[in-house]
């Protein structure tokens, strides 16, 4: 029998929509190693490792009838070359040229007839330099166990790990006929799947995604933030289909400087950047700031294993959290956002992986995944912003003995949601994307520098404060 998506992962083929494409990507720089990478080097790559990942070598096939939720099978006609792709930025190609190609191509949604994937090796950097851009469906990314074909392409050391070869020959496609019988086999077998089946299958994107934020809600302990709206912001708009991507380069070690000195936790000192952010943005956007200003971003965290180690906890929360963007004072910001991330971890008000789990078998690989799953799944009055925060390794990667030199998050939009902001630790960097609609945020680059600039501000009050 065919493996079929769960109730959670197949909502968010039927959200998807014309300005809504329902993928999470990333962009990573390299440094080519001394004999050189080019794009044969990074075919071989991909299809020496493809066999560690063996759902990007398959499709999504509809049930006739939607009887049952879709299922996957082997793409008999599967194509490499299709899926890992080539291009280039006039030389030699700057980071602003970069950033357009990557809001193109995270513009445009996957072909569902295809597996839900794709890779662009982009050539012609300068100082030698090349990226990859590459983009997954969230209903590829289907359990804590997943993982993202970006991760197994990388090597903790310049020589490449040794994979086993890989003979596979794919499972011939079940007909109509077959995967009728195994629906009416399983749904007799779970009589309560019809009634799953029934409300998922036919219900338009609206009813869906108010079903599955009605399911959240419930499990929520978060009552009193989640009866209030989220404040009115630029920050949620109307949206059409293309994007504007922009980055942040920032060093862990001054969040951690920071951390020390005013203790809190280094998630608290992002949050406390970002909210510092937003208020320069704001007000160069002429819009009004008072010292009750707030902006509610949904934060996906680690609540098991939070350290500086690098590695993400076992379990992970969501929390609804009012950023004090009216606060002038960047110490005073911290302050409220820790006691507010303090406050939410003691009342447990938090949408927990466990509970997602629960109710739709969902548990998600990445915080970035989370995140954007649960933007998708709450009605976009409850939040502002999203804000995903992944630690990654505090050592180089390498493919084919490029080092990894920058890697930068992918957030889609959920409705309504003019930017999304996710980051990323590598290699004592901290990295943020910012992907947004193109219309509602042509100054995304301000609000990039911005991250740079608020973290600067953060760190010279601290030293400022330490020295008094």
């Amino acid at each position: 029998m065919a493996d079929r998506l769960n109730p959670l992962d197949v909502s968010f083929l039927y959200l998807e929509g014309r300005t809504t494409p329902m993928h999470v990507g990333g962009l990573a720089v390299f440094e080519p190693p001394s004999e050189g990478f080019d794009y044969d080097t990074f075919v071989d790559l991909i299809e020496r490792r493809i066999s560690l990942v063996p759902r990007y070598r398959q499709k999504v096939r509809s049930i006739p009838g939607h009887l049952a939720n879709p299922v996957w099978v082997d793409d008999g006609d599967f194509d490499l070359g299709y899926h890992v792709r080539r291009s280039a930025l006039p030389r030699p190609g700057s980071d602003e040229q970069l950033r357009e190609l990557v809001a193109r191509v995270q513009s445009r949604a996957l072909d569902r007839n295809r597996p839900l994937w794709e890779m662009y090796l982009v050539e012609g950097l300068a100082g030698g330099r090349f990226a990859v851009i590459h983009k997954t469906h969230h209903a590829m990314v289907d359990g804590i166990s997943a993982v993202d074909i970006a991760q197994v392409i990388l090597d903790t050391t310049p020589a490449p790990r040794e994979i086993p070869e890989d003979f596979w020959m794919p499972r011939p496609e079940p007909g109509s006929a077959t995967l009728l019988m195994d629906a009416v086999t399983e749904l007799i077998r779970r009589p309560t799947a019809v009634a799953d089946t029934v409300r998922i299958g036919l219900a338009d994107a609206r009813n869906v995604a108010s079903q599955v934020s009605a399911a959240v809600t419930g499990v929520l302990s978060a009552a009193r933030i989640v009866a209030r709206s989220a404040p009115d912001s630029p920050l949620n708009s109307v949206i059409g289909s293309q994007r504007r991507f922009a980055v942040a380069r920032t060093e862990l070690e001054d969040y951690r400087k920071v951390r020390k000195h005013r203790g809190g936790t280094v998630n608290d000192v992002v949050l406390a950047t970002v909210a510092g952010a937003i208020r320069g943005w704001l007000l160069s956007r002429g819009e009004p700031v008072t010292p009750s200003t707030t902006v509610r971003a949904m934060v996906p965290v680690s609540i098991q294993g939070d350290s500086d180690s690098g590695q993400p906890g076992s379990r992970v929360s969501s929390y609804l959290v009012d950023l004090p963007v009216g606060e002038a004072n960047p110490m005073v910001r911290l302050s409220q956002v820790s006691y507010a991330m303090k406050a939410h971890k003691e009342s447990g008000q938090s949408v927990g992986a466990e509970a997602l789990a629960a109710l739709s078998g969902f548990a998600p690989p990445t915080l970035h995944a989370l995140g954007a799953r649960a933007a998708n799944s709450f009605t976009r009055r409850l939040f502002n912003v999203v804000v995903t925060n992944v630690p990654g390794p505090q050592f180089p990667l390498y493919a084919s003995g490029a080092r990894m030199l920058e890697m930068f998050p992918v957030i889609p939009l959920a409705a309504g949601q003019a930017v999304s902001i996710g980051l990323t630790s590598y290699d004592g960097g901290v990295f943020f994307g910012l992907n947004a609609d193109r219309d509602a945020m042509h100054d995304v680059e301000v609000l990039g520098s911005l991250i740079e600039e608020s973290l600067a501000e953060l760190v010279a009050a601290s030293t400022a404060a330490r020295r008094r």
